[in-house]
């Protein structure tokens, strides 16, 4: 770690972590209000780390080697190398497409990382992998960016681990650390943890299809529209065919199946953790609404057309609160959000 420590008391970048939390991401502040001890401060500077390198790939004045540089410095820095002013400084001058709160979090680096050095060693070590794998998927990926999508299922697989996965490994490291129940579950929670994150990636990739293409990339698999008899190089001019919505179905389906594993998951954790199952249902339980909302309106044009309500966000959030420590009512919970929607073709 560091020889430098923070310029700044802790206290300072954690009340600076928690602000800008609501800024950049309102739903992730909600849900990681019931983790317990560390753990949400913990996961909080996670995901701001995670954010900070979405903004470097999301940015278009970036070249791809620029973004390879950037993602390579803010990796140091999460090992304790490098100078978080420099790093502001400069991405902050090349930042044409951020948001407000994206320009403050680049431009706040440092008391991010402030915060990452005062986690623990698992911690920090766990942080540091997890930015290290998505940073080099995500230049990777985005180097090969087309309207054309990813060649086939096992390309989109690859690219869901390196943007989410490996976030579902981490999270896990954190909460095995907590709890010595969870860690004699390890194994286990680890072989689910990337379907979990596969399948919370798969919602973004379905209900951003528009957005995304609109930016020139497009995640969606070839070889599974081209079995229903579309070619991706067609849309978006053939969003109302048949077969386009034969093929969004079906990966409605590998996404309800990853949902499952994620609810297997959630069901290990120790029923009196109820602040970490939470955190885990709540994402859970608005991702199926969302796929329910995808499969009745395989035509939609933009995200807007399949966003999840905030009252259905909140009936999410108390329902599954009432309902955290029961596996059985969980498991009915689930079962009642599946209806209706489709089992992949090869199951």
């Amino acid at each position: 770690m560091p020889p430098n420590p923070p310029r700044r008391a802790t206290d300072e970048g954690l009340a600076y972590q928690r602000r800008i939390l609501e800024g950049v991401a309102r739903t992730f502040a909600l849900t990681i209000r019931p983790l317990p001890g560390n753990l949400y401060d913990a996961t909080g500077n996670l995901y701001l780390l995670c954010r900070i390198a979405d903004t470097i790939e999301d940015e278009p004045a970036l070249s791809p080697d620029e973004k390879a540089t950037f993602s390579s410095r803010l990796v140091e820095l999460v090992s304790g190398q490098g100078d978080p002013d420099l790093f502001s400084h400069e991405l902050g001058e090349r930042l044409t497409a951020a948001t407000a709160s994206e320009r403050d979090l680049i431009a706040n680096a440092w008391r991010v990382l402030s915060v990452t050095v005062r986690c623990s060693d698992a911690q920090r070590a766990a942080a540091e992998r997890c930015v290290r794998i998505m940073t080099r998927g995500m230049v990777t990926f985005q180097r090969g960016a087309t309207i054309r999508g990813l060649r086939d299922l096992e390309a989109l697989n690859r690219y869901c681990y390196h943007v989410a996965g490996v976030v579902g490994e981490t999270l896990t490291a954190f909460f095995c650390e907590y709890s010595a129940e969870m860690r004699k579950r390890r194994e286990d929670l680890l072989a689910l943890s990337v379907s979990f994150g596969q399948g919370l990636q798969m919602i973004n990739v379905l209900k951003d299809i528009w957005e995304d293409h609109h930016r020139g990339a497009c995640w969606l698999p070839r070889d599974v529209f081209r079995a229903a008899g579309l070619e991706i190089d067609s849309l978006p001019a053939g969003r109302t065919d048949p077969a386009f919505a034969a093929g969004l179905l079906e990966l409605v389906a590998v996404t309800r199946q990853h949902l499952e594993a994620a609810l297997r998951y959630t069901l290990i954790i120790p029923s009196r953790e109820t602040g970490i199952r939470r955190f885990c249902l709540w994402p859970l339980g608005l991702a199926m609404l969302t796929l329910r909302r995808i499969r009745r309106t395989p035509a939609f044009a933009s995200a807007g057309e399949v966003k999840v309500s905030r009252r259905s966000v909140w009936a999410v959030v108390v329902v599954t609160s009432v309902f955290a420590r029961s596996n059985l009512a969980l498991r009915l919970l689930f079962r009642l959000c599946a209806r209706g929607l489709p089992q992949p073709s090869g199951a």
